[in-house]
């Protein structure tokens, strides 16, 4: 189909993804007034009070702000396919999620250091850590004071999170004030990132304040169909506009994929960019071999564990009724209360087998709560959801066809590692002695999932109610995985082996998995990319 433009508009970056990692890229490049630089988001702008508005971000997941990819059918999960929500809007994924500020164990980016990719071990990214982050309370060695991203406590703590703590304590847990600082392992409440009882997403506090800017132009609805490839160099991007006509524009210097671990090896392998017989069965011509492209998928699962509360204490039918108008007048009106909680205030981090790294995490919700497609259990309860933190499954990314408007064909082979299931059907026993614990036993009438029906005991019952109710925490990572060798896709400098002008800084690029929540380490990669290529310019 020929573009519109006969001339396309020329810039020197242009960033393909306005989510987490997007809005850093734009904010940190075009500090330089001198660099033109244009940021494309396929999904909306984030002017929604339901984004702004911390605990409302149940409300956005499913709606035009957010993509829902689902997987092939998972022999692993009882043939199920799971979804994994991603963002549509400015701030991507920081728009639309629980806003829990994490960045993982020392040992994870060690562990990236020592798998060829250098410059990448935790002393080296951590100053990009501080320097990404405003934390409100606190400071010192491990955290900034005065960055970007606002990290702050949680303005609100449910009854219920709170006796969450105090069961996991005690458990025999040590209480942890800063999961970010000297150790992970304990529990305790989530930083976030907010600010003034509103969500901090990278959209309103990198990208907001660089909108002033004249150098830096931003472009919403916006579907990247292709990358435009001259001599082994990137020179720019196809993508739709609104009308669904292809707009051509150009890069001087990069362009820089930051659409995320599902859309960005997608967008690589419509452009001809990836493993060259899958292209050659679709009938792309095959641009670039790169057989890496779409394989090491990654993402964290969580087992629900659920319980009735005695008394009607949960948030059940908070968002309905006076409920619901007392809460958003307080919010509307003074940025407090309930909605301004994120829903998950509390958790923690557990070693499993002693070697002082964290197996497993808590994800603790004072309502009862489903999934994409399963509906919630009615009622008050609790939901405890522990969480693997080092899968050791691998999925893969494939194009379904080669329209850009079609789903990728998305196989996460999620828990085809017994191992992975094993890390789970141990949580769910530590979920079920919290319940036990005098904290919450005095508050929980009986436990629903799993119920009476499944034995602590009965290894294979624990397994098999892992199988059919295990979800993902919508972490997906590691489809253009960074390293020095062979099945890389991106160098330690984050460009594409054998391109120039094509960098890629999203969550794609995680050789492994981090322990914890993905969206402050995607968040510091952002950061090394800026880094990386104003350096080049020096």
């Amino acid at each position: 189909m020929p573009d519109r433009h006969h001339a396309p508009e020329i810039f020197d970056y242009v960033i393909v993804g306005g989510g987490s990692a997007g809005c850093v890229l734009a904010g940190r490049l075009s500090e330089r007034p001198d660099r033109r630089v244009l940021l494309l988001e396929a999904g909306l702008d984030d002017r929604s009070l339901f984004v702004r508005m911390p605990a409302a971000f149940v409300r956005v997941l499913g709606t035009e702000r957010t993509w829902i990819y689902s997987t092939e059918s998972e022999p692993g999960a009882k043939g199920r396919s799971l979804h994994v929500p991603q963002g549509r809007t400015l701030g991507g994924g920081s728009s639309v999620n629980a806003m829990v500020y994490i960045r993982g164990d020392r040992a994870d980016y060690d562990g990236w250091h020592d798998a060829g990719c250098p410059g990448w071990g935790f002393e080296e990214v951590l100053p990009f850590f501080t320097r990404s982050e405003a934390n409100e309370r606190l400071a010192g060695r491990f955290h900034g004071t005065d960055g970007p991203l606002r990290v702050t406590d949680t303005p609100y703590r449910h009854p219920l999170n709170a006796a969450f703590v105090r069961a996991a304590q005690e458990c025999g847990a040590r209480y942890n004030d800063d999961f970010n600082g000297e150790g992970q392992l304990g529990t305790g409440f989530y930083q976030i990132t907010a600010f003034a009882g509103e969500r901090g997403s990278t959209a309103r506090t990198y990208l907001a304040p660089a909108l002033r800017r004249q150098n830096l132009a931003v472009r919403t609805r916006a579907l990247a169909t292709k990358i435009l490839l001259r001599d082994k160099r990137a020179s720019g991007i196809v993508y739709l506009d609104l009308s669904r006509q292809p707009v051509t524009v150009a890069a001087n210097r990069e362009v820089i994929l930051a659409a995320g671990a599902l859309a960005t090896p997608k967008l690589l392998m419509l452009s001809g960019i990836g493993p060259a017989d899958h292209l050659r069965d679709l009938g792309i011509e095959v641009a670039h071999a790169l057989a890496g492209v779409g394989s090491n998928y990654q993402d964290h699962l969580e087992t629900p564990v659920i319980a009735r509360t005695r008394e009607p204490i949960s948030l059940y039918r908070s968002d309905r009724g006076f409920a619901a108008l007392r809460h958003g007048l307080q919010w509307l009106l003074f940025r407090s209360g309930l909605l301004t909680s994120n829903l998950v205030e509390s958790g923690g981090f557990w070693d499993l087998d002693g070697d002082g790294r964290a197996d497993l995490q808590f994800h603790v919700l004072p309502v009862i709560v489903g999934d994409v497609d399963r509906a919630p259990l009615p009622g008050h309860g609790l939901s405890l959801n522990p969480c693997g933190l080092a899968p050791k499954s691998r999925g893969e990314i494939r194009l379904r066809s080669t329209r850009p408007s079609d789903p990728v064909q998305f196989r996460g082979n999620y828990l085809s590692s017994d191992d992975d299931v094993d890390v789970l059907v141990k949580g769910v026993r530590m979920a079920r002695r919290f319940l036990g614990s005098p904290s919450l036993a005095r508050l929980i009438e009986t436990e629903l999932m799993p119920g009476d029906g499944v034995d602590d005991d009965d290894e294979a019952a624990l397994a098999d109610y892992v199988r059919r109710f295990a979800k993902t925490v919508y972490h997906p990572a590691g489809t253009c995985r960074m390293g020095s060798d062979a099945g890389a896709v991106v160098d330690p400098q984050l460009r594409v082996h054998g391109l120039d002008g094509l960098r890629v800084a999203d969550a794609s690029v995680m050789p492994t998995l981090v322990r914890g929540n993905t969206n402050a380490p995607t968040i510091m990669i952002a950061e090394r990319a800026a880094d990386f290529i104003q350096r080049s310019l020096n």
